[in-house]
């Protein structure tokens, strides 16, 4: 009886929701249907990939189970609707025209680094597409940041104005190839094509401009090229001259740069490697990996000076490829822009932007319609860990536990990300960057638009940070028609994390960072909290200390250090830091007395982050910065993973019973060790294990009062590996489950998801 009701022949019609359009899917359906004997066909259409199939229900069954199998490389089925269909008299199985109508559901796929199979055909000198600098196909290459609008057809993307050759239009339109409805399909004859400029933006005669353009770069010229989502500055990362150029020119003094390099053998030449470094280096999405120095003469100590780490990422287009075959080492692949404003995207911006600082241009005629920087990852606690997040993972939507309204969130006002939350998914947009340029802010609502366009949608629920003077928050109140819910800043931090971790209910938050707008109005920074997904309550903080200057103290971090010190000395403090040179020439100890004492233009902060500062100018790591964060990556570079000693350190309930972690006899230990001559690698690595042994210890206390076990762990300070992995260890090593950051950035850009959680959770109630 079985087996004759798997032979009766019924239709069943299919949806495919997820990342299904621009990835092969259609083609593969195709292929499955086919291979299992099943009449229909397959359409794209705005909600996702529609199939309808005939045949026996043993034929149906094994089509189905193909498909959960066998998936493309590049295509995510977030889910599969069914229903049974009253048949239809088709003779064969089709692929047929898309349907634009109706509301979208459809998951746009990141762009992704050129696959092997093209990559071969690129070096094959009896392929059509010897060389060819764009080569792809439906398992490679770019689609977020060349498309208009969904559907995801050509039509809709900047390669419309590339009309295919009869070759090209042949492989579009064979299911069997793997270039069928390749949206970026092209060939030399009928596809984009590259070209040399001068400073000026005239063109420069050459048969071969990546030739040309590898024998500038030969000569130490700085050169502008154009990728994927923007373009790069680069220069021969081993010459010495040619580096500082370009940080003189880019008037980046000391911040690190980023390196592309061949293949892993070279990597492994400048860096250690181990075996899950070498799967992100490697995978489809190509991110910059922050790897651990070797000491090498091969590159420019002027690539990172004075950090632990190189940024370093593999070729991930055909002329990344072509430019690094056989020329060089590495070369310096750095967003190409002055600081703070957005990577350049478009050819005559390049020119007008870059002028005075890049020599030549390697530009192509491919309209990039979306901004979209390399993406920043590590491996810490052995897990991938993203510290941007933007091309090869955006605009691929985070999972969320539960469903929501339609919620935009605004992000933070540096590192800023955007998010929409749209039942239960989360799609963060590309890296903005930090918002203080109007060419920042033209990014931010370039962006706006770009989200509801890619989601389709239009929330009338906003969240933004509670900081009233963010840019960010002053967009959010011009909006009309919507309701704006604010957050708290470190409270999203924790919602970010309990929402990647798929955690609800409520949880110990560590939101470790440089500063957030505070409920009392000062500036948080290493705040212990009880959090959910609709509120918070502050149950410990780092003891408050000044911020003599404000703003100024966080580029001289003396003046932190000098707070500190008064903090743990009272008014003999100033002879302390005598002793051990920290105040400059030219500044009165007494005037900073003064200023610290009567808090003149110097606010509280509880941040970590200014703690890291502080401590890195005591032990004389670094006075003054030039970057956000150089002190504290410095004082983490001086670190090691091996066990040392922990400072001492109080925790005292203040008159509200709320848990104060006091860092003086921290400070005093620190001082008197210095003062005996130990080593900046013995102090800092003492400091580190401090906080770890003192994070525990608080969220014992916290347990005691709560019961809650589970510990979130937040904020940019966590960006730091040996602080991150040191608290793991302990926390769980105290019988904690602990949970932190891997697909979205522990730093302010994975503020967005927290705040469209949250707001989304308070719109729900």
């Amino acid at each position: 009886m079985l087996s004759k009701n798997k032979e009766m022949i019924k239709r069943v019609r299919y949806l495919f929701s997820g990342v299904v359009q621009g990835v092969g899917f259609r083609p593969f359906i195709y292929r499955l249907a086919v291979k299992n004997s099943l009449r229909g066909f397959v359409q794209n259409r705005p909600d996702g990939v529609l199939a309808e199939v005939e045949g026996s229900e043993a034929a149906i069954d094994s089509f189905l189970a193909s498909v959960r199998r066998e998936l493309p490389p590049l295509a995510d089925v977030t889910n599969i609707s069914s229903e049974e269909i009253p048949r239809e008299p088709d003779d064969n199985f089709r692929i047929i025209a898309s349907d634009t109508c109706g509301d979208g559901d459809v998951h746009i796929s990141p762009d992704i680094a050129i696959c092997q199979d093209c990559l071969k055909e690129l070096f094959d000198p009896q392929d059509r597409r010897y060389q060819y600098p764009f080569i792809n196909c439906t398992n490679c290459g770019p689609r977020l940041t060349i498309i208009k609008s969904i559907p995801y057809d050509r039509i809709n993307t900047s390669m419309a104005c590339f009309p295919l050759c009869a070759q090209c239009q042949t492989e579009y339109e064979n299911p069997a190839n793997r270039r069928f409805h390749a949206e970026p399909n092209a060939c030399p004859v009928c596809g984009p094509k590259i070209q040399l400029l001068d400073e000026v933006g005239k063109t420069l005669r050459t048969d071969d401009p990546i030739k040309t353009a590898i024998g500038l770069l030969k000569e130490g010229k700085v050169l502008a090229i154009k990728g994927l989502g923007g373009f790069h500055l680069s220069v021969d990362a081993g010459n010495d001259e040619a580096v500082k150029r370009l940080r003189s020119r880019k008037y980046r003094e000391e911040k690190p740069m980023a390196i592309m390099v061949m293949n892993l053998e070279n990597v492994k030449c400048l860096a250690d490697v181990n075996e899950e470094e070498e799967k992100l280096l490697t995978s489809p999405q190509r991110p910059i990996v922050l790897l651990k120095k070797k000491n090498s003469s091969t590159i420019s100590e002027q690539v990172a000076p004075g950090v632990p780490n190189l940024g370093v990422m593999l070729p991930y287009t055909p002329p990344h490829y072509l430019l690094l075959e056989k020329d060089f080492a590495a070369l310096v692949m750095t967003s190409a822009n002055q600081v703070d404003e957005p990577i350049c995207i478009s050819n005559r911006e390049a020119i007008i932007r870059l002028k005075g600082i890049a020599d030549y241009f390697l530009i192509h005629n491919r309209d990039i319609l979306v901004r979209c920087d390399d993406s920043i990852a590590m491996i810490a606690a052995g897990k991938e860990q993203l510290l941007r997040r933007s091309r090869g993972f955006v605009p691929k939507p985070i999972l969320l536990k539960d469903s929501f309204p339609d919620v935009l969130a605004l992000g933070a006002h540096l590192k800023a990300t955007q998010c929409i939350v749209k039942g239960n998914f989360a799609f963060l947009s590309p890296h903005i960057g930090d918002l203080e340029t109007p060419q920042a802010r033209d990014f931010f609502q370039e962006s706006l638009t770009l989200m509801k366009k890619i989601t389709e949608s239009n929330p009338d629920v906003i969240a933004c940070d509670a900081h009233p003077a963010y840019y960010s928050t002053k967009v959010a109140e011009e909006m009309t028609g919507v309701r704006v819910i604010r957050i708290q800043h470190h409270h999203a931090h924790i919602v970010s994390c309990m929402a990647e971790n798929q955690i609800d209910g409520d949880v110990i938050g560590l939101a470790m960072d440089g500063t957030g707008f505070g409920l009392d109005g000062h500036a948080w920074g290493c705040e212990f909290l009880i959090a959910n997904e609709t509120e918070f309550k502050r149950l410990g903080h780092l003891q408050y200390f000044v911020l003599p200057g404000g703003e100024k103290a966080i580029h001289e971090p003396w003046r932190i250090a000098a707070s500190l010190l008064a903090l743990a000395y009272g008014q003999s403090w100033s002879e302390i830091a005598a002793q051990l040179g920290i105040i400059p020439a030219g500044m009165d100890s007494k005037v900073l007395d003064k200023i610290i004492a009567n808090k003149i233009n110097s606010p509280l902060t509880s941040g970590l982050g200014r703690l890291f500062d502080g401590v890195a100018a005591i032990i004389g790591v670094r006075k003054t910065v030039s970057f956000e964060g150089q002190a504290a990556m410095e004082l983490e570079g001086e670190s090691d993973h091996e066990a040392a000693e922990p400072f001492p350190f109080a925790i005292t309930p203040n008159a509200d019973n709320c848990l104060i972690l006091d860092i003086s006899s921290t400070i005093r230990a620190i001082v008197n060790d210095l003062l005996a001559g130990k080593s900046k690698k013995e102090i800092s690595s003492s400091f580190h294990r401090t906080l770890a042994v003192a994070f525990v210890a608080m969220c014992e206390q916290i347990r005691e009062k709560t019961g809650i076990n589970r510990v979130c762990l937040s904020g940019g300070c966590f960006q730091n590996k040996i602080l991150l992995e040191g608290s793991i260890k302990q926390l769980e090593s105290a019988g904690f489950a602990v949970f932190h950051h891997k697909q979205v950035p522990t730093n302010d850009g994975g503020i967005a998801l927290g705040q469209a959680v949250i707001a989304g959770a308070i719109a729900k109630k």
